[in-house]
């Protein structure tokens, strides 16, 4: 299965639901366009939510980084919502798990987008 991916508006932020595979090729190619077609609106506050993702390659890994990158250089934030364990593990494993602002809760991972940076 390839991945997939939605749009939708909650307050400021826009929530992108993904499912399927983040892999060399069309995934990675997917989400890379969706973001910087976000960034090129003004959407400057994303929120990944991975519940449905089956697999996730390096490549893959590779393009949240470079996500997350091409958002903060924007000014805005991107964070992480409902990781699966396979996603989970392989964040820890890469040490990349404090690098991204992680959530289990739909909510409370809004509410930390009025927070201001360092608050």
């Amino acid at each position: 299965m390839s991945m997939k991916a939605t749009v939708r508006q909650v307050d400021s932020i826009n929530v992108i639901d993904v499912s399927g595979r983040i892999t060399l090729g069309e995934g990675c190619t997917q989400l890379r366009q969706l973001i910087r077609d976000l960034l090129g609106k003004g959407g400057k506050n994303i929120l990944l939510n991975l519940a449905d993702v089956t697999y996730i390659d390096s490549s893959g890994i590779g393009e949240l980084v470079s996500a997350f990158t091409a958002v903060s250089n924007q000014g805005g934030q991107l964070k992480l919502l409902n990781l699966t364990k396979k996603v989970h593990d392989l964040l820890q494993i890469t040490k990349l798990y404090t690098v991204f602002d992680v959530h289990d809760d739909e909510a409370k991972a809004i509410t930390a987008f009025e927070k201001p940076a360092g608050a």
